[in-house]
């Protein structure tokens, strides 16, 4: 499973020209599903991301977490984050994982993280979605966790 944040002053999706999720300060966050992922694997993910130290302490270092700063978290699938791109000219998504289970692993990442954070937005799965963001660094990392 992968994950690649990035600390924004504010962000949001649209789907269809509606807003269906937005956040001030904190993680946007678009979340990739690989055939062999499992909840357990979306709850590792999880804790790494809410505890990766991205904001900046008193000193201006990145010394704070998400949940240090009480931070909003805006979370939206991204299936092309499964590409395989080593070979040719033409990404490869036999690794990402079916519909179905990425739907399934996505919604328990989201709840999971509505359980720990008081606010949490999302996008739509499977949608077209535009996204809108004010990257603040820019700071941006992709998380990994492998089954």
């Amino acid at each position: 499973m992968k994950a690649l944040l990035q600390r924004v002053k504010h962000a949001r999706v649209r789907v269809d020209e509606q807003v269906v999720g937005e956040i001030g300060p904190g993680l946007l966050v678009f979340l990739g599903v690989d055939k062999p992922d499992t909840p357990e694997v979306a709850d590792k993910l999880l804790d790494k991301l809410l505890g990766y130290r991205v904001f900046a302490d008193e000193q201006d270092k990145m010394n704070l977490s998400l949940e240090a700063i009480q931070g909003e978290l805006l979370i939206v699938s991204q299936f092309t984050l499964s590409a395989s791109t080593r070979k040719g000219l033409r990404p490869s998504f036999s690794s990402a994982a079916t519909p179905d289970q990425g739907e399934l692993l996505y919604n328990h990442f989201l709840d999971s993280a509505r359980r720990r954070l008081a606010r949490v937005a999302s996008g739509q799965f499977a949608a077209n979605m535009q996204v809108e963001l004010v990257n603040d660094g820019p700071v941006t990392f992709m998380l990994e966790i492998n089954s």
